[in-house]
């Protein structure tokens, strides 16, 4: 809920920032920045909840702690990649697929009721996947229309 908190906040500052400085509405320029920050605020919860976030992933998977430490580290190359114009194209598809290739994660942490911020199991559960799913589709849909499109 506060990565979606940061992204529409910061979208909506922009946008009247825009509207202000340059007497019109930057859609692309206040989606990208929006996705920035929600990429560099959720960036934060890997290197400050490594320990919760590991247990989002399966037993069987090695090196979990170094997996997380480095989807924290995409995630800064990426908001770094939205504002290269050679990269964004790119980067974009690449942020698409990360987006659906975590999901699964997300999927099993909800399953097993797990807080990643307490490192305990008495989170919200499976109810969580309904705002989930539907916020890891606006995500890959804000990014074609602001990063690729």
């Amino acid at each position: 809920m506060k990565p979606l908190f940061v992204l529409i906040c910061v979208f909506a500052v922009f946008l009247i920032g825009t509207r202000l400085f340059k007497h019109n509405f930057d859609y692309k320029l206040s989606g990208r920045m929006a996705l920035v920050a929600m990429l560099l605020f959720t960036s934060l919860g890997h290197f400050l909840y490594t320990k919760g976030m590991s247990m989002m992933l399966p037993d069987f998977i090695p090196f979990r702690i170094e997996l997380i430490y480095l989807t924290g580290i995409i995630e800064i190359v990426a908001a770094v990649g939205v504002f290269i114009p050679s990269l964004r194209i790119t980067t974009g598809i690449l942020l698409m697929v990360f987006f659906v290739l975590v999901l699964p994660a997300n999927i099993y942490a909800a399953i097993k009721q797990l807080n990643y911020e307490t490192a305990t199991f008495d989170g919200k559960g499976i109810s969580y996947l309904w705002f989930r799913i539907p916020f890891q589709i606006l995500l890959i849909l804000w990014t074609y229309f602001f990063v690729i499109k």
